[in-house]
C-alpha cells in the first residue's frame, strides 16, 4: 500500500467508526465517502473527500488534489461513470455526479474556500480549474438505508 492509500484508509475507518467524523486535520469538517468504479479496471474505488453539503441535500465534492496540477484518479472514475455510491454521516445511498461549471461551479468553490480556506490555497497552488461535483441523491430520496 502507498503512503496515501494509508492515509486514505485510516479516515475511512475512523468515519464508518464514528458516525461520519473524523479527527486529526478533518477534525469537524464534513466529510463524505464516495465509491466509485474505476474508469479503466472497473473495480471499486473508495475515497473520502471534504464535502460541503446543501440544504437541499446535494452534496459537493471538489477535485484538488491538493493543488497538484492533475485531477485525482476518482474525478476520471465518476466523469466515466457518474453513478455513485455516497456515504455520509450515517446514510448510504446511490447518486448521480455532475460536473459543474460557470458561475455555478465557481459560487460552490468561492463558499468551500470560505470554510475550509485550504482550498483556496489548492487554488493558488495548480493553473487548472479545480474541479466541483455535485452529488445528487437518485430520486431524491433522503435517509436512505444506513451505512454498514
Amino acid at each position: 500500500m502507498t503512503d496515501m492509500t494509508n492515509f486514505n484508509q485510516t479516515i475511512i475507518d475512523e468515519f464508518r467508526a464514528n458516525a461520519g467524523q473524523v479527527g486529526g486535520g478533518f477534525a469537524g469538517a464534513p466529510m463524505v465517502i464516495i465509491t466509485t468504479k474505476g474508469a479503466k479496471s472497473g473495480q471499486p474505488r473508495v475515497n473520502p473527500l471534504a464535502t460541503l453539503a446543501d440544504d437541499d441535500g446535494t452534496l459537493y465534492i471538489f477535485a484538488s488534489k491538493g493543488g497538484a496540477p492533475t485531477n485525482p484518479d476518482w474525478y476520471y472514475n465518476l466523469v466515466a461513470n457518474p453513478e455513485v455510491e455516497v456515504e455520509f454521516g450515517q446514510e448510504k445511498y446511490t447518486a448521480t455526479a455532475t460536473v459543474l461549471s460557470g458561475a455555478r461551479r465557481d459560487g460552490i468553490f468561492d463558499r468551500q474556500k470560505v470554510i475550509m480556506p485550504g482550498f483556496a490555497d489548492y487554488e493558488a497552488g495548480t493553473s487548472r480549474v479545480i474541479p466541483v461535483v455535485a452529488l445528487n441523491r437518485i430520486n431524491g430520496r433522503r435517509g436512505a438505508s444506513p451505512a454498514t
